[in-house]
This record gives structure tokens, C-alpha cells and sequence, in this order.
């Protein structure tokens, strides 16, 4: 999933000694009869880290690790794909590449993906947040290291909800009294396209439900179960208190620049949408608040779909015990802290929340990843994406179509595009 900008180069060094020791014990190319500092090629994308955030790592690493020198590339998220699938396929792969989480699954499918699934532990694997940890299993074995994550969160305007003698709720059913009492005046309680379905995967996750679930070796649509259409009801109810457009998604209009006119109380995106609606409308820029998207209960934040990156390695490289070093600096604790302050990302531990420091965008995000999730974990998933059977579904319920039937035509589609060989 594309949440980011990123930006990065690093020199970094690494002593073949501490190569033998926490590297992969199968990896013969990283000996000690290798002459100078093993150079590893490294693609991150574009937005990941700021150059004052690499300058910090660059020299870090280079403290740490003399005897490896890293070759850090940019990449744009723009046809990144098939330039990633090449590069699995050839003998000439970067040692390290930066991947959407949700793609995980599709590249190790390709079975040219290293298996870390040995360095879970090492990695403090079991405080992973489970948004990005969950995508880069596939099979069972762990492909993609968690590297940072971004999921919506509610932005809202802290002068109507003052107005209105309300304040962020914590639970759905808070929740819709709140918006109820907001949507008087010309102002619109929430603005929530019909066609945001990672919104309404959220509200899915909520009931127990998913999209998709895989049953032996095959996959079936989950729209139908109840679950999922308990799930579709609560985004009917919420939508229904704003005047978002029931056809279209976030990008049609553009939800920021609705927001930015000034009549619209709340709306469901990634913190970062308030510096957009600051620039439209700098009038508004210290009325923005945050909160997360309340749960069933008080006592746990709604679930969100969670974007963000993992971390492989290519069975290609010829450098792995590098590589790994590499990720294990970057996806560790110092570093892992320090990106959450600079780039307000949330980090990939859930022991790291508190890192992102007094950024009340951040620290919403940060509660929300405690229960953040991914799209179903299958190679295909990209292609049920392409067709979107899901942003139809949403619009036939929310103008009056019969539920059951739009779900049923909908895990048709999905049924198809994740079974396709």
C-alpha cells in the first residue's frame, strides 16, 4: 500500500566478523577471504527518511559496521512492480528492497524472496505490530520485515465539536451521537465517500469479518458472511451523516479540498491530509484535531487497514548476512524511534507506540496500528484491487440495492481474481 514519500543514501560498514555471527549460517558469499568492505545494494522508496534522518544513520552505521558499504538507491512507488518482479527474477538483484506491505505476498510467491523466517526473534518479531507483520508471512514463513506503518485516523475540526458541546468519542455508538449533533447548521457531520473501502474493511475487522478468507487451498469472498454485513451497516449509518458522494471514492472530489471549504466537521484520513487542508484553507490550520477511529468498545480503537512498508531480502543477493545487518539497524529500536519522531510514521513495534512523542497526528495513528490489519494476505490481491468489486458493492447498499444480493456478486469477483492461476 502507498502511503509515503521517501527519500534515502546511505555509506554504511559492517565488520565480517559480526557478519558470521548474526547472519544466515547457508550464506557463503560473505567470508572473511573477501577483500575490503562488502559493498550491498539497497532500494528504498521514495518518502521513507528525510536527508537529516539518513546523515543521523548513514554515520551510525558506519560507526558500527565498517567492513560494509551500502549502495542506497530511490525508488518511485510509480511502476515499481514489475521493476521489483525483474529483479527477483535476474542473478543481479539489490542485496535489500523497500516493498509495500500488501505486495509481500505477490513477490514471495515468486519464490525469489529470502526466508527470514529464522530471525523473527532476533528482530523482537513477537512485538510486531500486526498490520505489517501479518503481510509478510506468506505460507506461514516470514518473507517481509516490518519496517514502518500509516493508517487513517479521524481529523476533525476541534471549533465545531467545541461549538457543538462535544468532544472525540470513544466507541461507534459515541460516535454517531457526536456526529448526529455536528451535522446541523450547513455543516456536514462527516464527509465519507461511498467508495472508501479500507474505511469499511475497518468496520469488517470490527465484527469479526473480512473481505476474503482462504479456506484450504482455496480462496471465497467475504462480503456475504454476516459479519461483513454488519460491518457494511455501521458504514451506511456513519456515511448517511454527511453528504460524501455515494459513487465515488476519497479521490473524487478530492476529500481534502471539501474539508478545506469549512463546513465539514470530520473526516477519516492519514494525519498528514491536515497540512493539505491547512494549505487550502490556512484559516483552519489551528483548528485540526485527531483522534482514532472508535471501536465497539471503549477500551480498543476501531480497526484500520494498515499501509506501510516491509523490508526483503532477494534469495539473488549475493551479500545476505550484509543485507540483513543492514535491516536489522534500520528496523531496530534506535532507529525505528528516531524515524517515528522525524517522519511521524508509527514504528514497527507496538512497544514503540510512545516513541512518536506529543504529535497528536501521530500518536492517534500510533493507538489506531495497535489494532491495524491488511488487506486478505494473497498474491492476487493486487488484481481484486484492479477490479474493485468492493467500491461497486458499497455504492449498490448505500443506494438502496439489496445487500445480500450486491455482496454476493461482489465475492464472485473476488472469489475469481484471488483463485486465478
Amino acid at each position: 500500500m502507498k502511503f509515503r514519500p521517501l527519500a534515502v543514501a546511505a555509506v554504511a560498514a559492517l565488520s565480517l566478523t559480526a557478519l558470521a555471527a548474526c547472519g544466515s549460517s547457508d550464506d557463503t558469499s560473505d567470508t572473511a577471504a573477501d577483500a575490503g568492505p562488502k559493498t550491498i545494494d539497497v532500494w528504498l522508496m521514495k518518502g521513507s527518511v528525510s536527508d537529516d534522518f539518513l546523515k543521523r544513520f548513514e554515520a551510525d552505521f558506519a560507526a558500527k559496521h565498517p567492513d560494509v558499504k551500502a549502495n542506497v538507491q530511490i525508488q518511485e512507488w510509480n511502476g515499481i512492480g514489475p521493476k521489483i518482479i525483474g529483479a527477483l527474477a535476474s542473478k543481479d538483484a539489490p542485496d535489500v528492497i523497500e516493498v509495500g506491505n500488501t505486495q509481500v505476498a505477490q513477490y514471495s510467491a515468486s519464490g525469489g524472496v529470502k526466508d527470514l523466517t529464522d530471525k523473527k526473534a532476533d528482530l523482537k518479531g513477537d512485538d510486531w505490530i500486526e498490520g505489517l507483520a501479518g503481510p509478510g508471512l506468506y505460507e506461514g514463513k516470514q518473507y517481509g520485515i516490518p519496517y514502518y506503518a500509516a493508517n487513517r485516523v479521524v481529523v476533525y475540526r476541534k471549533d465545531l465539536f467545541q461549538a457543538a458541546g462535544v468532544t472525540p468519542p470513544k466507541t461507534r455508538d459515541e460516535w454517531i451521537a457526536t456526529t448526529t449533533k455536528l451535522n446541523t447548521g450547513g455543516n456536514q457531520g462527516i464527509y465519507l465517500p461511498g467508495q472508501n473501502f479500507y474505511v469499511l474493511s475497518g468496520f469488517i475487522w470490527d465484527e469479526g469479518g473480512d473481505l476474503a478468507v482462504k479456506e484450504g487451498d482455496s480462496w471465497k469472498g467475504g462480503l456475504s458472511t454476516p459479519e461483513a454485513q454488519k460491518g457494511m451497516e455501521f458504514y451506511k449509518q456513519i456515511q448517511a451523516l454527511g453528504k460524501g458522494p455515494k459513487d465515488s471514492d476519497e479521490a473524487k472530489p478530492t476529500q481534502t479540498d471539501v474539508f478545506a471549504q469549512g463546513k465539514v466537521a470530520q473526516m477519516i484520513a492519514v494525519p498528514g491530509a491536515a497540512e493539505l487542508i491547512a494549505q487550502a484553507n490556512p484559516a483552519l490550520k489551528d483548528k485540526l484535531g485527531f483522534f482514532p477511529i472508535p471501536g465497539k468498545t471503549a477500551d480498543k480503537p476501531g480497526a484500520v487497514f494498515t499501509g506501510g512498508s516491509d523490508l526483503i531480502i532477494p534469495e539473488a543477493s549475493d551479500a545476505q548476512d550484509a543485507a540483513y545487518t543492514f535491516i536489522k539497524e534500520l528496523a531496530g529500536e534506535q532507529w525505528q524511534t528516531d524515524l517515528a519522531k522525524t517522519m511521524k510514521y508509527v514504528p514497527n513495534r507496538t512497544s514503540l507506540a510512545a516513541s512518536v512523542g506529543s504529535d497528536e497526528g501521530t500518536a492517534a495513528m500510533a493507538a489506531g496500528a495497535a489494532n491495524g490489519k491488511a488487506t486478505p494476505n494473497s498474491p492476487n490481491w493486487a488484481a481484486v484491487e484492479a477490479k474493485n468489486p468492493i467500491k461497486e458493492y458499497q455504492t449498490k447498499v448505500l443506494t438502496g440495492g439489496d445487500p445480500a444480493a450486491a455482496a454476493k456478486a461482489a465475492d464472485e469477483i473476488i472469489t475469481q481474481a484471488l483463485n486465478a492461476k
